[in-house]
């Protein structure tokens, strides 16, 4: 009896977005299979249970394949053994190396080694991720990091070149790379209610004004390494709260030049030796390793502690600190012009007052 078949060839990769998200997750194919059924595949292809076992453990075998590709991602496109579309490799690069950020938050500022992967059992956890994907996601910080930390340019563009990340991602990594190497705590209990949104944020600041790189553009580590000599030359700042002449200009010059354009003007005017006295205390002390790991404790026990108490205040001054941290800044590097003699001086106000106003508005809630 002749049996007639219908029969078509192509050499594209057919990968199928549900179920690489499920592999990326850490599903079994058993799970994955009953997952896939629960959405109603069946139903919708009018298959049978056999056939979408058949299909998903032929999608996990390509996507492990893939892994090793992944792993290098400008490779992916020069290879010839999977024919993938560019947005299709696109879409692949960036929810591999995609995290969750409850698993960031459990690792972030730590070190990138095998005593921090032991305890991915107790963070899967915590956390609810899958064990399979906490270790795919730790080490692609690692890798990540590994690339990276030792190549010259800017820290994000390195990472964008080098695995074909969205800008937004790259930037995040770049957040991961940074609070890796300069081991900032992270983890204490005054610490929680920050996200890692909230550090990406200042590990952003920190990167464009505390870094080498901030002042050359092609030094070693640029963006992965504060730049020593800056945080020694705060320690000069410390004047401006021990000498009652200078603070008392500090407050003049950063009053006179924000009158008249900020609402929360009287309550700046107030609360401002205060305020900078806890900012400077903390940049003054940033020659020591341990007070660098320490540093958003020490901004979170001697600054948002203060700004809590001033939640009008800083509720305003959230909305509108492109407009405070600038004039604070100028009056910094006036004063220390004034007793240094110097073209540039410390800027770290911008900084500073940035990091705290974004960790004062998780605190205020």
């Amino acid at each position: 009896m002749a049996v007639e078949l219908d029969v078509f060839v192509g050499n594209t990769t057919i990968m199928d977005e549900e179920v690489y998200q499920l592999w990326l997750d850490g599903y079994s194919v058993n799970d994955a299979v009953k997952v896939r059924m629960e959405g109603g595949v069946l139903e919708e292809f009018e298959a049978s249970a056999d056939v979408l076992l058949s299909d998903t453990m032929d999608q996990y075998r390509t996507f492990q394949m893939c892994e090793r590709l992944l792993h290098s991602p400008t490779k992916l496109a020069n290879q010839l053994l999977f024919q993938i579309p560019p947005h299709r490799q696109a879409i692949l690069i960036e929810r591999y190396y995609a995290f969750d950020d409850a698993f960031v938050r459990e690792v972030l500022g730590k070190k990138l080694s095998k005593g921090t992967k032991k305890d991915l059992d107790d963070i899967s956890a915590k956390t609810g991720v899958t064990l399979k994907s906490c270790r795919r996601q730790f080490d692609n910080f690692k890798r990540v990091f590994k690339v990276v930390e030792e190549l010259k340019g800017p820290l994000v563009e390195n990472i964008r070149q080098h695995f074909l990340l969205s800008d937004k991602l790259a930037r995040d990594y770049a957040a991961i790379v940074f609070f890796a190497n300069n081991r900032f705590e992270t983890g204490k209990r005054k610490l929680q209610y920050l996200t890692f949104q909230d550090f990406a944020f200042c590990a952003g600041q920190l990167i464009n004004n505390w870094t080498v790189g901030a002042l050359d553009s092609m030094v070693e580590d640029m963006d992965v390494d504060l730049d020593k000599e800056f945080l020694q030359d705060l320690k000069e700042l410390r004047i401006l709260i021990t000498d009652k002449d200078l603070l008392d200009q500090h407050k003049s010059l950063v009053c006179t030049a924000l009158r008249g354009k900020t609402k929360a003007f009287n309550e700046m005017e107030a609360n401002f030796k205060n305020l900078s006295r806890g900012l400077v205390n903390i940049a003054a002390k940033l020659t020591n390793t341990k007070d660098v790991r320490d540093f958003f404790i020490d901004l979170v026990e001697k600054v948002c502690t203060f700004l809590k108490k001033c939640s009008f205040f800083f509720h305003k001054c959230c909305k509108q600190r492109q407009a405070v941290q600038p004039k604070f800044s100028d009056a910094c590097a006036s004063l220390s012009r004034r007793r240094c003699d110097v073209t540039s001086p410390p800027t770290f106000s911008p900084s500073l007052l940035s990091l705290a106003v974004q960790t004062d508005g998780q605190l205020r809630t």
